[in-house]
């Protein structure tokens, strides 16, 4: 079972603190480090102190301000690598899944599902509300981002799934000694962590519905499935997408995408769909591909040592 794989390392609960206030430091202050020294050297050297995102990504450069962004979830990822091998002892492959290794098959169909579905949405909309919209496609700019969202999005949001989805899952479950009590903690951990997102302060509070609806939504697919792959391939195929296709100025993404929307934004179905309509019907999907069962207990059921684990639990 997935949460129980973390029995396989040191999983006494000040680890887990410890793991946590190391994976956050390598995260937030020295991967932040080099994208705070570049902004400091051009604040001085313009004299433009900028105050929001939108103003950082047009003194540095929509593509260099967006590398030194995701770099920090790189240093990130290495930060929890570390913590996994040193301060738990516990191997990388029971982080990511029950399975004896990682099921890229899985990982590979969420990410063309999610894509394709995504783009769908977005070409919708595009077509129903032109005037929202203008062509942002510059070849060279472009490329420069392409390579960079290819490399480092999958990183990011990886960084994301193993440190919600899996290191907090696992550390959570062994201490509640049941499943719902990770399931609802990471998903309101993962809304607050985009809480100060430029899109909350243009929006209001309500996209939050949709930040802890998705992270609920991520949840489910790792509890049930068992493992992050599918998590993983959804998590990559969304910001990829997000990335390449659309940027706004009130969006935690500012890159040279392919288009721009221009319009107010505001609470409607963006928000809403795909927490209540889209997701949904992706478990429903991926419930009968991989023969789902036993919901009740995947979701809320207990977390038990090596030895005790109930047999009706096992795939």
């Amino acid at each position: 079972m997935y949460i129980e794989q973390g029995f396989k390392g040191l999983h006494e609960l000040w680890r887990y603190a410890v793991g946590v206030i190391i994976i956050f430091f390598g995260w937030q202050v020295i991967g932040a480090g080099p994208l705070v020294l570049v902004l400091i050297a051009k604040a001085i050297e313009s004299g433009e102190y900028p105050s929001d995102i939108a103003e950082i990504s047009n003194l540095l450069g929509s593509n260099l301000f967006f590398f030194l962004a995701l770099l920090t979830f790189v240093i990130g990822f290495l930060a929890l690598y570390l913590t996994l091998k040193y301060v738990h002892g516990q191997s990388f492959i029971s982080l990511s899944t029950s399975r004896k290794s990682i099921d890229w098959k899985r990982v590979i169909f969420t990410f063309f599902l999610w894509a394709a579905i995504s783009g769908i949405f977005i070409g919708l909309d595009i077509f129903l509300s032109p005037e929202d919209y203008v062509y942002n496609f510059q070849p060279g700019p472009f490329l420069v981002l392409l390579l960079i969202a290819l490399i480092l999005i999958p990183i990011q949001t990886s960084f994301e799934e193993y440190f919600l989805r899996g290191y907090l899952m696992q550390g959570l479950g062994i201490a509640a000694k049941n499943r719902w009590v990770p399931l609802i903690g990471t998903s309101a951990f993962f809304g607050l962590l985009h809480i100060f997102n430029p899109e909350v302060a243009k929006i209001g509070y309500g996209v939050m519905i949709f930040y802890i609806g998705t992270g609920l939504f991520l949840g489910i697919l790792t509890l049930m499935d068992e493992g992050l792959e599918l998590a993983l391939g959804f998590h990559a195929a969304n910001n990829l997408t997000a990335a390449l296709l659309v940027t706004a100025e009130w969006t935690a993404f500012q890159t040279n995408s392919i288009y721009k929307d221009i319009s107010e934004p505001e609470i409607g179905w963006e928000v809403f769909a795909p927490v209540f309509i889209i997701y949904p019907v992706m478990l429903l999907i991926l419930s009968k591909k991989y023969g789902w069962s036993n919901w009740k207990e995947r979701l809320t059921g207990k977390v038990l040592p090596p030895g005790d684990i109930d047999d009706t639990l096992k795939i």
